[in-house]
């Protein structure tokens, strides 16, 4: 078995690397001439460094020009802000070298903790400019007056690279934001309704769980293409406003799917013709060629699915046994209608925005989930590290250890925040010392004796073309760019070449001892445990539908949905190869989005002037006691009334009163216990 699935990587990786497709040709090529334009510039300008412009083409590199723009952008401001903290350490504390050290390492903990609280691309400037201020003072040791020099330099060589490999990306064959954003939405949108299909037909549980994961992940990567594809263009950025409503949608769209499907109804006639209609709308909408090009048909479709949803059924209809139920089920299929269609709606106004109004209402509010306690993690362990080998080095005198000192900041902050750490950081590893026998054969052997750029060309293309064709795989993007990097980094090309392999065996030796230091570091000092993040996570979540039951501002829901569903995406890489235990803290997750909703829906009828005093007391006692449960029912106890007294309550509304508010009311009741019966671990607190 194991041998079997070893054989299936290697094909897999194989086939990868043998079968580029045309963009990826592109990229590749596109990115290595960028490679060499920024480092002609270089020796046009006569820079010290000429190494670091055609290494920030390859850092920056991606497929899409709106994320080279970003990764550019925010690598020039993180570059910016470290020579600046460079200059002003090394000024302050540039004559006691200890003292130094510390301060530069307090200075990466502030920059890690920053990073481990933002996203792409912003925190990769924010990890940047700590690890810049060492690369930049470092060097200066002993000699503060040539800091501003160094700070000057580094930041012109970084500015030749990114203008090459952001004018490259946007005027050869370029693959832009806007474009990549347009048709991810589709693919989203048709996941959906594949998705749809399969849970309003009692599809394969696992085949829908795993469409499901998928989806939270892409619609979470639409929000970072706006971003991109907001930099990539300025006149996108009106747009931008229909992608942010659109993501929402997309989220509540899906919320409605699976809750249809995690409580199928039984056959009856209020339900079946709803039910028959979505089921049939999805499915066209999958097995349409070109579906998408026109959405009004589908517009069309779903506004009368809507209204008929949300039409009372006739008294003397067949609602079975479960009014309640029915009404449910009634009033969810609604809001799927309503929210696909607004995302249909999102779709044209991406595509075409002229003649469609901008802005209407207040736009949803895009929150992500911040892990504070992870972030001051990060930060302890990276400047814990930095200061523990700088003081090796100022102890030892070995002038090589300053670079791996320089190598343990870069890889302890720039890898911290990733789920796994040990081995992103692991697969760097890999990366540069497969790079290291081809700087050697190149910049030792070869270019010594055939010297100039032409021959540097001729040499280095073969390799590099290969490693950005690896780059475009996502498969093998981490190791493939360490090489990239580090083979240039270990060539340091120079107009003039010399054989000189003892400095570079030496400084070669230094970055790989401070990568598998920086592992060490992960691996040891305050090491990461995926279900401590997780449960943080989790408990977040219970107090988050605590807030909503109890606070006197009823939140927005657009705000409510994009943090839990954020949340539910930090969840998915910790806990998803943990077996049934992590599928249930995953589906009580997702459990926990609907119950929130719900909980909206609720505040926000018991503030409705139509609904009887005693029902908006009755929901109001019902949510004090879900957050009483939410907040000190342990695991393992047992379970309080909660879920008996929601039950009762909506029996005792649909009894004494059967008006299409009242039974909707009473459909919220019902879905918040059904959630707590499926998962009652999750709702309950850790404690910890």
């Amino acid at each position: 078995m194991n041998r079997s699935r070893l054989t299936n990587f290697l094909e897999a990786s194989f086939t990868g690397l043998t079968q580029p497709t045309r963009s990826d040709w592109i990229f590749a090529l596109r990115t290595v001439s960028a490679g060499l334009i920024a480092l002609l510039v270089a020796y046009a300008l006569k820079l010290d460094h000429p190494q670091w412009a055609m290494m920030t083409v390859f850092i920056v590199a991606q497929p899409v020009a709106g994320m080279v723009l970003a990764k550019g952008f925010y690598r020039l401001l993180g570059t910016l802000a470290g020579g600046i903290a460079a200059i002003g350490i090394s000024t302050v504390f540039g004559t006691n070298p200890w003292v130094l050290v510390t301060a530069l390492a307090v200075w990466i903990g502030i920059c890690t903790f920053v990073s481990s609280l933002l996203r792409n691309p912003e925190a990769y400037g924010a990890a940047l400019a700590g690890y810049t201020a060492m690369i930049i003072s470092l060097p200066a040791f002993g000699q503060p007056q040539l800091i501003v020099d160094l700070a000057v330099a580094r930041c012109a060589e970084i500015v030749v690279g990114i203008v090459c490999a952001g004018v490259t990306s946007r005027l050869i064959l370029p693959k832009l934001a806007s474009e990549a954003l347009v048709s991810r939405l589709k693919r989203c949108i048709l996941d959906l309704a594949t998705y749809a299909g399969g849970a309003f037909s009692g599809g394969d549980l696992a085949t829908l769980a795993g469409l499901h994961r998928k989806l939270v992940a892409d619609t979470e990567t639409l929000a970072e293409m706006r971003a991109y594809a907001r930099l990539e263009a300025p006149s996108f950025a009106p747009r931008a406003h229909p992608v942010r409503r659109t993501i929402g949608q997309l989220l509540s769209a899906l919320s409605a799917a699976r809750a249809l499907h995690s409580h199928a109804a039984p056959r009856n006639a209020a339900l079946l013709p709803v039910r028959g209609e979505l089921q049939s709308l999805v499915g066209d909408l999958v097995s349409t060629p070109g579906a998408l090009d026109d959405t009004a048909p589908w517009v069309k479709r779903l506004d009368a699915l809507s209204a008929e949803a949300r039409r009372m059924p006739d008294p003397s209809t067949d609602m079975g046994e479960d009014r309640v139920g029915t009404i449910t089920r009634l009033t969810i299929a609604a809001d799927f209608a309503e929210a696909l269609k607004q995302v249909l709606r999102g779709l044209d106004a991406l595509r075409d925005p002229v003649g469609r109004p901008l802005r209407s209402g207040r736009q949803p509010a895009l929150v992500v989930h911040r892990d504070y306690p992870g972030a001051l993690r990060n930060a302890v362990r990276a400047a814990l590290a930095t200061l523990l080998v700088a003081a090796f080095w100022l102890t030892t005198k070995w002038s090589e250890a300053a670079g791996t000192v320089i190598l343990v900041a870069v890889v302890s902050s720039l890898f911290a925040p990733r789920p796994d750490p040990v081995q992103v950081a692991w697969g760097f590893f890999k990366g540069t010392l497969l790079a290291l026998p081809f700087a050697f054969l190149v910049g030792q052997i070869a270019l010594p004796v055939l010297p100039g750029f032409g021959w540097f060309t001729l040499f280095v293309v073969p390799i590099l073309v290969p490693a950005a064709l690896a780059m475009a795989n996502p498969r093998h993007v981490g190791v493939a760019t360490a090489f990239a990097i580090n083979f240039l980094a270990f060539l340091s090309p120079h107009q003039a070449m010399v054989y000189d392999p003892g400095p570079f065996l030496a400084g070669s030796a230094s970055i790989l001892v401070g990568i598998l230091l920086a592992i060490g570091v992960f691996i040891v000092v305050l090491p990461v445990d995926p279900w401590l993040v997780a449960n943080r996570i989790v408990r977040a979540m219970r107090q988050d539908l605590a807030r909503l039951c109890l606070h006197e501002r009823v939140p927005r829901r657009s705000a409510f949905e994009s943090l839990a569903y954020d949340r539910v995406n930090q969840l998915m890489p910790l806990v998803q190869n943990s077996g049934r235990k992590g599928d249930a803290v995953l589906g009580g997750s997702v459990a926990a989005v609907t119950v929130g909703l719900e909980v909206l829906r609720l505040r926000n009828a018991s503030q409705s002037q139509a609904i009887p005093p005693e029902t908006a007391t009755s929901i109001s006692n019902f949510l004090t006691g879900l957050a009483r449960e939410l907040l000190f029912r342990a695991p393992g106890d047992p379970s309080t009334s909660t879920v008996a007294v929601a039950r009762q309550y909506a029996a005792g509304i649909a009894r004494r009163n059967g008006t299409g508010e009242m039974l909707r009311i009473a459909a919220s009741l019902r879905i918040i216990a059904a959630a707590m019966e499926d998962f009652p671990d999750f709702f309950a607190n850790d404690r910890g």
